[in-house]
């Protein structure tokens, strides 16, 4: 038990303890970590001598931490649980504490890369069924390695940035009818769950799955926000580029790996048994429950323990040809969906392609989503000691296009 007093109810307890970046009264960005309806600030601490490392907690951003690699990511919350639970400590650790109402909360890390996968099973099937009909709903390759595609790192957000709506070419009426240009008319949500990368990792060595807590520092919320139109259009034969690239937001607080230890289940069988560069040792399927909120109504509650790629059997096939990590690599899960209507994690299965428009809990109704709409994302997950572990939220609102 910590010395502070914290809701049981809050999900950011002694057993969560999650980063983040915050910056208070226009003073510099520092890091922090969420303790009940505080944050702990990192660098004042440092400072203070409680803890090492002012120059990581100092910086802005989470990467130099990140980089310090695992044995420092373990040796600081040892010490951070160290500090909130001895009551000795609470003279010397309470002037660090800031409600979070009295700070902005910033992107968490600098991002190198962005990888975004396609990891549901049900998703992957729903999209098939939308868009080939007539034949099989998952391709040959789908269960034999995970489906990726590289997206944008510089278009990746802070949750609570506006999201301005993008334009593009659009196919829209016969078959032979010439594209147009314009805002799309498409404007979807993915519902995800992404883990960032901090321990580098040697060019030519690929990462295996057993490797994965060496090198991966926690865990986000990611909305890959989709121009379904454009992405239409465009697409083939090489899948997502502008209808994917103009905005993907992640939440502001990054839960560690330990803190989600609890959390970890079997996962889907998978038949075909994959290739041996893909094989895990251990159970990595988390139980994290989702829920996706339009306009704050509650329109979905998908379940990532049925996600059929696990998080280290990603991480192993995007190094396995030799592609070395770097501090900051941000790797998404791809849309979360379960196998009812109630657990899809996008409005192109939730409205069927726009066929099936959804009733909103006001009333309304959306095929997809409208200029002022704000979407968020929430997560919980079950903690040490039956604690909740708390993932935040990402949020943004959409704004009207430029073009």
């Amino acid at each position: 038990m910590t010395w502070l007093e914290v809701d049981e109810d809050s999900g950011f307890g002694i057993e969560n303890l999650p980063y983040g970046v915050f910056r208070r009264d226009g003073t510099d960005a520092r890091v922090g970590v969420a303790i009940g309806d505080r944050v702990l600030d990192l660098a004042g601490l440092a400072g203070a001598g409680l803890v090492e490392g002012r120059g990581w907690f100092a910086s802005g951003t989470l990467n130099g931490f990140m980089a310090a690699g695992r044995a420092a990511w373990t040796a600081n919350r040892a010490r951070l649980r160290d500090l909130l639970t001895d009551p000795a400590q609470r003279a010397a650790v309470s002037p660090h504490l800031v409600p979070v109402t009295d700070v902005e909360l910033l992107r968490p890390f600098e991002v190198a890369d962005y990888v975004d996968f396609y990891a549901s099973e049900h998703h992957a099937t729903n999209a098939g069924r939308i868009f080939r009909p007539q034949g099989e709903p998952l391709l040959p390759n789908w269960k034999h390695l995970p489906v990726g595609y590289h997206g944008r790192a510089g278009t990746v957000y802070a949750s609570g940035t506006p999201i301005v709506r993008p334009c593009g070419q659009r196919k829209v009426g016969p078959s032979d009818a010439a594209p147009s240009f314009g805002p799309t008319l498409r404007l979807d949500i993915e519902a995800e769950v992404g883990f960032v990368a901090g321990t580098p990792s040697t060019p030519g060595r690929p990462v295996t799955p057993r490797a994965f807590r060496d090198h991966v520092f926690g865990f986000v919320l990611v909305n890959d926000w989709s121009a379904r139109d454009i992405q239409a259009w465009e697409g083939q034969p090489l899948g997502p580029f502008l209808g994917k690239s103009f905005a993907t937001s992640v939440s502001p607080w990054v839960v560690p790996v330990a803190a989600l230890e609890a959390a970890r289940v079997t996962p889907p069988a998978q038949d075909p048994v994959p290739l041996p560069y893909l094989r895990a040792d251990e159970p990595w399927g988390l139980d994290l429950r989702l829920e996706i909120l339009i306009n704050g109504g509650s329109v979905s509650r998908p379940r990532f323990e049925r996600m059929y790629w696990t998080a280290p059997q990603q991480l192993a096939h995007a190094t396995v040809n030799g592609a070395s990590l770097r501090t900051g690599d941000l790797f998404a899960s791809g849309t979360v969906s379960g196998p009812t209507k109630e657990e899809r994690g996008c409005l192109l299965e939730l409205t069927w392609n726009g066929t099936e428009p959804l009733e909103l809990p006001d009333g309304a109704k959306r095929a997809f989503l409208e200029d002022g709409d704000t979407v968020t994302i929430r997560a919980t997950a079950p903690g040490a000691n039956g604690t909740t572990i708390d993932l935040g939220e990402v949020t943004g609102t959409i704004r009207p296009a430029n073009c």
